[in-house]
């Protein structure tokens, strides 16, 4: 049933459009993003429900759910541990560790920049972004305080530089681990665009490095060292078998990469036993323990309830709600649009412009539920366009808002605006190294 001219399809629509605009204000109105999509997608499936009701087809709502259902709990459960195993490397120090060593250290801010960006790239194919760049942004202003343009500059670079390492790797970004869950691409063929995400960061870097100053800082922030906490390393390398077990349950025996996450999980559950049983009281545990500089017993089940739930209830709207938009028929409209007359190479750089001003998660779901058949480099193509498109404007990513609030009055949107066509240049030149390098990849792949 086509219910896009229907009553039923504009109020979704509307809807949809209304909750989103409450998203993009979170700055302003304080009202948490997940808030207005959950609500939008249950009034747009109550919608179509209550239109299917009196057809021959009264449970095919309940159907549809149901698979958008398994969609996000695999998502969900995947991103969990991931979050847990980042929260339980951020209460044993390991990131205020990194911050500490590169604050301390005599370089210029040249070379801080450099390294700065180098580190965002590398990360954040491994952490999220958004927490890469969280990371190097208190970096950079312990480095560079009482230098507001050398702040602003560098938070840019980070930005840039971590969604453009989170381009390359199915765990750097949210658009990323959605298309290699869907089986479009394999693991190791997203490691196709590390080096059109290298020029995606390097270009802009080296031009904005030329406004940056080989001055070194006349003082840092951390003047105590930070030391990590026992268990820090063994968490770290547990990370990594995590990773490696995820990939194995998929590669090898088939199995959604999530089921192996989650043993992964256990795994951390049970050393978080062992630190706890073996922990001994000292006169510094405070009261309330998991907060980072405490010296209280480890909890896993503490980390796992500082993720963050906001941002996982939203995975679970916008899901929710273009799945809606899905089933009532406006998606096959678009992918005949742009994936039928516009060409698949138009559509997807299109995708990666429209991510500067919309969050790139609604617009990776939107594609995989329009499930056009391209060719593997195409939907390659769009996994890096979605991804790096972001860096064009400072609201385009996560990493970009969070630094707007963390480096508040230093990097500013306008700040960042300022750049924009020296990320636009790295952007294009990706694209254009992406369609040399990999044209082989030309096998024909279905959504999903």
């Amino acid at each position: 049933m086509d219910l896009t001219t229907h009553w039923v399809g504009v109020a979704a629509i509307v809807l949809f459009v209304a909750a989103y605009a409450l998203v993009v204000t979170e700055e302003f109105t304080h009202l948490r993003k997940s808030k207005p999509v959950m609500l939008a997608a249950g009034i747009i499936w109550a919608l179509i429900a209550y239109q299917y009701a009196e057809t021959d087809r009264p449970h095919a709502a309940a159907e549809a759910i149901h698979d958008y259902l398994t969609e996000f709990a695999q998502l969900f459960l995947f991103l969990l541990t991931a979050m847990t195993y980042v929260n339980a490397m951020s209460e044993r120090n390991v990131f205020l560790a990194l911050r500490d060593q590169l604050a301390k250290r005599r370089f210029t801010y040249r070379r801080m920049f450099w390294i700065t960006g180098l580190l965002s790239f590398f990360l954040s194919p491994v952490i999220d972004n958004l927490t890469t760049a969280l990371v190097m942004c208190a970096v950079v202003m312990a480095v560079g305080k009482g230098n507001p343009r050398f702040i602003g500059i560098a938070c840019i670079n980070i930005v840039v530089a971590a969604n453009a390492g989170g381009a390359f790797s199915p765990f750097g970004d949210i658009t990323t681990l959605m298309v290699w869950q869907r089986g479009v691409v394999s693991f190791g063929g997203f490691f196709a665009l590390f080096l059109p995400s290298v020029v995606n960061f390097a270009v802009p870097a080296a031009l904005m490095s030329l406004a940056i100053p080989r001055d070194i800082p006349t003082s840092n922030e951390t003047d105590n060292a930070v030391a990590l906490k026992r268990g820090a390393r063994q968490i770290m390398f547990l990370f990594v078998c995590t990773i490696t077990i995820a990939v194995s349950f998929h590669n090898f025996l088939h199995i959604p990469p999530f089921l192996g996450m989650m043993t992964g999980l256990a795994l951390l559950k049970f050393f978080g036993y062992y630190l706890r049983i073996t922990h001994k009281a000292t006169e510094f545990d405070r009261e309330h323990y998991g907060e980072i500089g405490d010296t209280s017993p480890f909890d896993t089940f503490r980390e796992v309830s500082r993720v963050e739930w906001d941002t996982l209830l939203f995975f679970f709207g916008v899901i929710m709600c273009v799945g809606g938009l899905g089933f009532i028929g406006y998606l096959s409209h678009l992918s005949a649009y742009m994936y039928g007359e516009l060409g698949p190479t138009i559509a997807n750089v299109s995708v990666g412009v429209i991510s500067a001003l919309v969050d790139n998660i609604p617009v990776m779901v939107a594609v995989l539920e329009m499930n056009p058949t391209m060719s593997v480099q195409q939907w390659l193509l769009v996994t890096l366009t979605a991804g790096v498109g972001g860096s064009l404007l400072s609201i385009g990513s996560a990493a970009g808002i969070a630094l707007m609030g963390q480096a508040r009055g230093q990097y500013t949107f306008f700040t960042h605006l300022r750049w924009t066509p020296a990320i636009a240049l790295g952007y294009v030149l990706s694209i254009w190294l992406h369609m040399v390098l990999n044209k082989g990849l030309g096998a024909v792949m279905p959504g999903g």
